[in-house]
């Protein structure tokens, strides 16, 4: 006897909306006893104004009235809110959380508002496991109270248990396509892995090693419709497609929530919150007063003698007057955090030469938290660059001396500065944001 079960399901949303109305209007329209709608986190992303001035309760809001049935979190909802966040947010929600790989460091527990995995009973009689994982960013959940991990073994612990009390068992993954397809290769016993956080779109999905794996993308570009196919209960197919959300007609309900849910978020932000005595000004290539004002008030939140950020972090300027929590959002709207860094001199020097390329001062930076335009001018506080070399604190930078740089945790990712990033000794100060520092000096210089 043949049996379906369908898994529609979405990833790193990113509080784009653009497509949400039709993507909700068919996973409505399709909705069946076999059928269930899943999405794999970065759903909420505080650069979005209403994320921002709702403190992630919109998404829920969101994902309640469509019919969500399971999520796992992204590393958006996991280290861009606070535990105590978090537990509001989810305390509202109408689905299953699932993610095994996140603990309380008070209490050694997964959270309260979180399942490691569960097994969900169809009406056709079968029955689908799911797992879930999220990204092991391990310095930003130490600072959150988190223990966050990743671990093959565990994993094939956690499929061995499940595997007789299930038919199939599906991963939800928000660790990237690398690890998910090494989890495909090295872990028997998962039919898919539905993925997230790496932005990848798989049309048909990507077999390896017998699991499929899928992944749909970014920013609701596309659903994935993932069809697992059973005879007498035996799994003998796993097929993935994805759909074009603009090809959707929009659902009207969900159209209108979301314009009642931003007018609210609009009001919320519009509170005045500082008076400017004068304009901050910006320039993205050429010194400023306003953004080394901003450079300065880093460091000292960071309670160090020197730091470094670029001029593209400040948007647009502000006018003389009164200012909104929406304005400072708007200038301002990174999931960025402070960030301490202990480099040794020849690694500080390389770093701040680097800073100083065209590479970087024209970089179009697409991720990495930041949402502006183009990185710009490297501004420094407590660095001193001449003719005659490089000098901190009025003292020729020494080679073997260590130092410790507040700058943006954006800088510890990737290809922008190797030598933060591969830094043995990096302190994120969480859950603040840069603007949270933009909001402070803009108080303290009237």
């Amino acid at each position: 006897m043949k049996k379906q079960v369908t898994l529609y399901h979405t990833n790193d949303i990113h509080s784009g909306f653009k497509q949400w109305s039709r993507i909700v209007s068919h996973i409505k329209n399709n909705r069946s006893p076999d059928m269930r709608y899943i999405d794999l986190g970065d759903h909420a992303d505080r650069s979005n104004p209403m994320t921002e001035a709702t403190a992630g309760h919109a998404n829920i809001e969101l994902l309640n009235a469509a019919g969500v049935d399971f999520v796992t979190i992204g590393n958006n909802e996991g280290v861009t809110f606070s535990k105590e966040m978090l537990e509001r947010m989810y305390g509202q929600a109408s689905f299953k959380v699932v993610v095994a790989n996140l603990l309380d460091v008070e209490t050694g527990k997964e959270p309260k508002w979180a399942v490691p995995y569960l097994v969900d009973t169809m009406d056709n009689g079968l029955r689908i496991g799911y797992i879930g994982f999220t990204a092991a960013m391990i310095y930003f959940y130490e600072q959150l109270g988190w223990e966050v991990s990743f671990s093959i073994s565990k994993l094939k612990e956690m499929v061995e248990f499940l595997a007789p009390k299930t038919d199939a068992i599906v991963l939800l993954s928000h660790l990237g396509l690398p690890k998910d397809e090494m989890i495909a290769r090295e872990v028997q016993g998962i039919a898919a892995i539905i993925g997230a956080h790496t932005h990848h779109a798989l049309p048909n999905g990507k077999t390896v090693n017998n699991t499929v794996i899928a992944q749909a993308g970014k920013h609701g570009n596309y659903l994935g419709e993932l069809t697992l196919t059973f005879s007498n209960n035996q799994l003998y197919e796993v097929k993935e497609t994805l759909l074009d959300p603009a090809l959707f007609e929009r659902d009207e309900e969900t159209f209108t929530l979301l314009q009642v849910l931003e007018e609210q978020s609009q009001i919320a932000l519009s509170e005045p919150a500082v008076y400017l005595s004068r304009p901050l000004e910006i320039d993205w290539f050429h010194w400023s007063e306003s953004g080394q004002e901003l450079c300065d008030a880093l460091t000292t939140w960071c309670k160090e003698e020197i730091g470094m950020l670029n001029a593209g972090v400040l948007l647009e300027r502000l006018p003389a007057g009164p200012v909104t929590n929406g304005d400072i959002h708007r200038i301002c709207p990174h999931p960025i955090n402070p960030c301490i860094v202990e480099l040794n001199g020849i690694e500080l020097k390389e770093t701040i030469e680097r800073a100083q390329t065209d590479e970087i001062v024209q970089l179009q930076l697409k991720g990495f938290g930041f949402r502006g335009k183009v990185l710009g001018l490297m501004l420094f506080s407590g660095i001193e660059i001449t003719a005659k070399g490089i000098f901190i604190q009025g003292k020729p930078i020494q080679a073997e001396q260590s130092y410790r740089l507040a700058t943006l945790d954006m800088y510890t990712f990737g290809f922008l500065f190797p030598h933060i990033a591969e830094a043995a000794n990096k302190t994120y100060l969480l859950p603040e944001f840069l603007r949270d520092v933009l909001f402070a000096m803009l108080k303290n210089r009237n």
